[in-house]
């Protein structure tokens, strides 16, 4: 089935902006083409659902966006694009902030987050909030990957019974199905570079504080981090410039991307690899490349890794991080009627019908229970996490081996889902050093199992090296050539 302006779904910002400049193509005539293909996609036809609410006002912003092109203005190559950020970051309109939940809906945010400042200040058209898991995947161990009980299932839009992954999933999906010209995601533990990985588009969780994160919906204080979801590095690199606010243009680090002598440590071994055949291979085609590029590879192991997944499993630190934060944001929200994490236990228990149809609160059941962040117990816990994951992980192997950076496989193919089924493979720890440390990590696609199954490749590296990941990134990407649109298969005939 032929959907419109399907070439929006390979068309990157750069070239989108170029179009605009020239006057090719004015800011409403793109938002226009955009809103037509949401409803022909998300709204009906394959019915992706990864937006959860469109900005009333998209139209009316892109008239007078172009009305500053006629008067010589123009804020840069964000100018007129229309972007899409997760329901769990405030935008100043409109529209709801509400991390997918009924419990969250009321009167909206009273101004932005300051990196929606920063994308509004570049020019860019907040079109809509994208679907997410609810509460950025935090509330029980069985919820389902991009489902929420405000926005439904989010679909992969490769193959619609896969998983899109979560928590970013609809940010990524919208992504990959030309939705929208680039996408903002947040991410604790891969909720960025898993969808997409999955979605066969580039995501990135730049260092922890390089974009702020006020306005944010909290999960994890320490490890929570927004970040760009796009169709190219160089969107990603647009994106996360205008994000961060801080003057630093990350695209400029891409005007040089050889990668040539350039160290990359190979996480090869249990538990980063060997859990999927199929990825597995796609890897080793992968590591090909980067050879082909003139990249040294060495076998590299992270010593602390088993004490990382123990940690990790423990949940301790997320605990209290979730409570402090969700009563922290709910406090100084507006409009909203909750005043604390109680408040929205006692309403999924009213609403179990819409909220608790599919899992329960275990982990809030959990999360209710601890403390300030002064307690002993959390300090002990962030003090832990950090030596395994910096002082005794990354930065350790990075200077053992005198290291760039590390390359890892991001996930295994999506697999089929089904909410009746209460055992998904486990998680690929592929993010959990980095997300651990706080340290960025970017996901680039890197090719498909049996034609529509996407697979993409992860390098990660130390704090504020996100100049250096993007710069391997692009040149991987421009040589690997991996990304596809997606076909919106219903299911994938393996027979």
């Amino acid at each position: 089935m032929s959907y419109p302006h399907p070439r929006l779904a390979s068309t990157t910002i750069s070239e989108l902006a170029g179009r605009i400049e020239r006057r090719q193509l004015s800011c409403v005539d793109l938002a226009g083409m955009y809103l037509e293909r949401i409803a022909a996609i998300d709204r009906q036809g394959p019915r992706l659902n990864s937006i959860i609410e469109l900005n009333p006002d998209a139209l009316e912003i892109a008239a007078r966006l172009d009305e500053e092109l006629r008067s010589g203005t123009t804020r840069g190559p964000l100018h007129g694009m229309p972007i899409l950020v997760k329901d769990n970051i405030n935008t100043g309109d409109r529209m709801q902030t509400t991390s997918g939940s009924l419990a969250m809906v009321g009167t909206p945010a009273d101004e932005d987050a300051p990196l929606v400042a920063g994308l509004r200040r570049a020019g860019a058209l907040i079109l809509g909030k994208a679907n997410l898991t609810e509460w950025g995947d935090y509330r029980s161990p069985k919820s389902i990957d991009g489902w929420s009980g405000r926005g439904g299932q989010t679909r992969n839009p490769h193959v619609l019974d896969r998983t899109p992954q979560g928590s970013s999933g609809g940010s990524a999906v919208a992504v990959a199905a030309g939705l929208c010209a680039g996408a903002v995601g947040t991410e604790t533990n891969a909720s960025i570079v898993k969808p997409a990985a999955v979605s066969s588009v580039v995501g990135m969780k730049p260092t922890v504080s390089t974009v702020p994160r006020g306005g944010l919906i909290p999960v994890s204080t320490t490890q929570g981090s927004p970040g760009p979801i796009a169709r190219s590095v160089v969107d990603a690199a647009i994106l996360l410039t205008a994000m961060a606010g801080s003057g630093r243009r990350y695209e400029a680090a891409l005007e040089e991307n050889d990668v040539s002598g350039v160290r990359i440590g190979v996480l090869r071994g249990h538990p980063f690899s060997g859990y999927n055949r199929y990825t597995d291979e796609v890897f080793e085609e992968a590591l090909e490349t980067l050879l082909g590029l003139g990249a040294v590879l060495i076998d590299a192991e992270i010593p602390s890794t088993p004490e990382m997944l123990e940690a990790n499993a423990s949940d301790e630190l997320y605990l209290w991080e979730f409570k402090a934060g969700i009563d922290a944001y709910l406090e100084q929200r507006k409009g909203v009627p909750m005043n604390c994490l109680e408040d929205l236990m006692a309403f999924n228990i009213q609403h179990s019908d819409a909220e608790m149809r599919f899992f329960g609160q275990e982990v809030w059941e959990r999360a209710v229970t601890k403390g300030p962040l002064s307690q002993k117990g959390y300090v002990e816990a962030l003090e832990h996490r950090r030596r395994l994951s910096r002082h005794e992980g990354i930065d350790a192997t990075l200077n053992r081996l005198d290291l760039d950076a590390f390359v890892v496989a991001t996930d295994r193919p999506p697999y089929v889902r089904d909410p009746a089924v209460e055992h998904t493979p486990p998680p690929v720890p592929s993010a959990l050093p980095a997300a651990m440390a706080g340290y960025p990590i970017i996901t680039v696609p890197a090719g498909f199992v049996f034609g529509d199954l996407p697979i993409g490749v992860s390098f990660f590296a130390g704090a504020g090296s996100e100049s250096r990941l993007l710069g391997i990134a692009q040149a991987f990407e421009g040589a690997m050539g991996a990304s596809t649109p997606p076909r919106f298969l219903k299911t994938l005939e393996l027979g």
